[in-house]
């Protein structure tokens, strides 16, 4: 802003200020035109703040009465917008780094949770890069999803490989994991229900047995008798 004020040959009065005159009586001609040229030079000023500014801002000027004291204003304004900003950096920046895949967490989600803080930070500095959202990505995940972010670091180019790309990737291995565990399960699940029956086939065989072997023995006894 002070470039563009520069150019329009009003900077000096923005930074000087300008003081109307009490009694122009007292004044020469030469320095009345002087003050004249100076205050068509700081309204020029006020008018171009009053253009750079926002509804917002612009009502925080509505007391000033010189170009010194609509830039004082702002001055004061962002300098306290800056702080604030650069404290809320400092947060996300905290929270992007902080972020882990959660145990029995999907990828769609945890992915979804990286891109929200790194377009939270974008909207407050320049956007992150692609490939440092997709190696946090892949540092972050859990210890079951080892040999895929293996697999993908040593086959992938990461400052090429896109967030599509990169989450088509981890969704595919996860899914051929869940199904295997599903298979697993199922197969395990399988194997103790017939260890069961054949179980309670033994038990009832074992007993028919007895039973047999017992009303025999009586009936020999009694055969004796």
């Amino acid at each position: 802003m002070k470039a563009y004020l520069g150019s329009q040959d009003v900077w000096d009065v923005v930074q000087g200020g300008f003081e109307e005159l009490e009694d122009f009586d007292e004044q020469t001609v030469a320095q009345i035109a002087a003050f004249k040229k100076i205050g068509v030079k700081d309204r020029k000023a006020m008018y171009a703040l009053y253009r750079a500014v926002d509804d917002t801002d612009l009502e925080k000027l509505g007391n000033a009465t010189t170009s010194k004291e609509a830039w004082e204003i702002l001055e004061k304004t962002y300098k306290r917008d800056d702080c604030v900003k650069q404290v809320r950096l400092q947060a996300l920046g905290g929270e992007f780094e902080r972020l882990l895949m959660k145990e029995n967490e999907g990828v769609t989600k945890f992915i979804s949770r990286v891109e929200t803080v790194a377009n939270q930070l974008g909207k407050n500095v320049e956007s992150l890069p692609a490939n440092r959202v997709v190696e946090k990505i892949l540092r972050s995940m859990t210890i079951n999803f080892d040999n895929i972010v293996c697999a993908i670091e040593e086959s992938k180019d990461l400052s090429k490989l896109t967030m599509k790309e990169l989450a088509g990737s981890l969704e595919a291995y996860e899914q051929k994991r869940r199904k295997t565990n599903e298979d697993y399960f199922g197969q395990a699940l399988q194997a103790r229900t017939n260890f069961k029956e054949k179980k309670v086939f033994g038990t009832q065989n074992t007993r028919g047995k007895g039973g047999r072997d017992h009303g025999s023995q009586n009936y020999g006894l009694g055969s004796r008798g």
